[in-house]
C-alpha cells in the first residue's frame, strides 16, 4: 500500500498524513494490486465479504479521516446531537471541514452542494443517505443547498435517455464550465477517471459540468456577485475524483477550494462487496417498492453471513459484520442503544425471533 500511494502521489507514505493542498492525487479508480478495492464513479466493488477498506481508502485518495474530535466540534459548534451518520462513522472521510467550522464560528457564510445522477425511473434506498445527511446539515447550519441532476452522465456512460437532460444553463454556470475545461489537461482527466483512446469526448468534458456547482458564481441568483462563498459537498466516496480535481483547478481560476466529507456505500442486498444499484433491480430496495415487496426481497435475497443450517445458525449467531439487515439497521435506526442490543444478538446464540427480522 505504501509503494502505490508513492506510485500515486510522488511522495513518501506517511501514516495520517493526507496530500498537501494544491497536490493532485492520480487515482484511476483500478485496483492497483491483488484483493485491493475498485472504487470510481462507475465501479464500486470489494473482495471482503465486510466491503471497502474505508481506512485504506483515506490513504489512497488523500483525505482525511473524521475522527470524535471532529464529530464533538460538530456538535459543539452547531449545539446540536451529532447526526447517526456521524456518530456510526458512516460519513467518515473530509476534506477541509474544519476550515468550514472556522467560517461558520466567525459567522461567514457557505453552501452546500450534492447531487443525483438518475439511472432508472425510481430511486432506492441508498440514494436517500446523502440526501437525508445534507437535509440535516441544511437544517443545522441554515445555509443554501443546490442540487444537481446530472442525466447528461448517465447518457454518456449508460446510453439511458437524452430526453430529459436538455434543461437550460445560465450564462453564469456555463461561463465556470468554461473556465474548468480551459484549465485542466486531457493528461489530468486521464490520469484522475481513466479515460482511454476510446472513450467520447463527452465523457472527458463532462467533470467540469459536476465541478462548475463548486462555485458560487454559478449561483448569481442566490450569491449575487460573491464569488468567495465556500461550498461543502455531502457525497459517497466514489464522487470524490470529481473534486480531487475541482480543489486543484479552483485556486487558478480564483475560487476558494470546496470542501467534502465522504459516506461509506449503502450495500447491495447480496453483501457489502458492490454499493446498491438502480440498474439492478435484484440488488435494490427502491423507493416505490411496498412493504410486502421489501420483506420479500430481503428474505429471498439479503446476504446475512449466516451458518450453513438454520438451527447451526441460531445456536452460533450471525455476524453483524458482514449482514446486510443488520447494515441497513445502522443506517436508518435512530436509537443507539437499540442498535446495540440488536448486535449483541446477532452475535451471540439467539432464539428463533431475531428483533432485526422484524425491522
Amino acid at each position: 500500500m505504501k509503494l502505490d500511494y508513492k506510485r500515486l502521489t510522488g511522495q513518501d507514505y506517511k501514516a495520517g498524513c493526507p496530500a498537501a493542498d494544491g497536490e493532485m492525487v492520480v487515482d484511476t479508480g483500478a485496483a492497483l494490486e491483488d484483493g485491493d478495492d475498485q472504487v470510481d464513479p462507475w465501479n464500486v466493488s470489494s473482495s471482503s465479504a465486510k466491503g471497502v477498506d474505508y481506512n485504506k481508502l483515506i490513504v489512497r485518495f488523500g483525505s482525511s479521516k473524521i475522527d470524535q474530535e471532529l464529530v464533538d466540534r460538530i456538535a459543539r459548534v452547531t449545539g446540536k446531537t451529532p447526526h447517526r451518520f456521524l456518530r456510526r462513522g458512516i460519513f467518515f472521510s473530509h476534506r477541509d471541514m474544519h476550515q468550514i467550522l472556522d467560517a461558520y464560528e466567525k459567522q461567514k457564510s457557505f453552501y452546500l452542494y450534492t447531487g443525483r445522477g438518475p439511472s432508472s425511473e425510481a430511486m432506492h434506498v441508498g440514494h436517500l443517505i446523502p440526501f437525508i445527511f445534507t437535509k440535516w446539515l441544511q437544517d443545522v447550519f441554515d445555509v443554501p443547498l443546490v442540487i444537481q441532476m446530472t442525466d447528461d452522465e448517465k447518457y454518456l456512460w449508460k446510453d439511458l435517455s437524452l430526453d430529459e437532460s436538455a434543461v437550460n444553463t445560465s450564462p453564469a454556470f456555463y461561463r465556470n464550465v468554461v473556465k474548468v475545461q480551459k484549465h485542466v489537461t486531457f493528461n489530468q482527466v486521464k490520469g484522475i477517471f481513466g479515460f482511454t483512446d476510446s472513450d467520447c469526448i463527452g465523457k472527458v468534458s463532462f467533470p467540469a459540468v459536476q465541478a462548475a456547482p463548486s462555485f458560487s458564481s454559478s449561483f448569481p441568483q442566490i450569491f449575487g456577485e460573491r464569488t468567495d462563498v465556500q461550498c461543502l459537498i455531502p457525497c459517497a466516496i466514489d464522487q470524490d475524483p470529481y473534486f480531487r480535481m475541482t480543489r486543484d483547478v479552483a485556486p487558478r481560476i480564483g475560487y476558494p477550494k470546496p470542501a467534502l466529507l465522504h459516506s461509506t456505500f449503502f450495500p447491495a442486498l447480496q453483501g457489502a462487496q458492490t454499493k446498491m444499484s438502480a440498474s439492478d433491480a435484484n440488488s435494490s430496495i427502491f423507493l416505490t417498492d411496498s412493504a410486502k415487496q421489501i420483506k420479500n426481497k430481503i428474505n429471498k435475497h439479503a446476504f446475512s453471513g449466516g451458518k450453513d443450517t438454520v438451527e447451526e445458525h441460531r445456536k452460533c449467531g450471525g455476524n453483524p459484520d458482514v449482514d446486510v439487515s443488520f447494515m441497513y439497521l445502522s443506517f436508518f435506526l435512530e436509537d443507539d442503544e437499540q442498535l446495540e442490543k440488536i448486535r449483541q444478538v446477532r452475535h451471540g446464540p439467539r432464539s428463533s425471533r431475531d428483533p432485526a427480522e422484524d425491522r
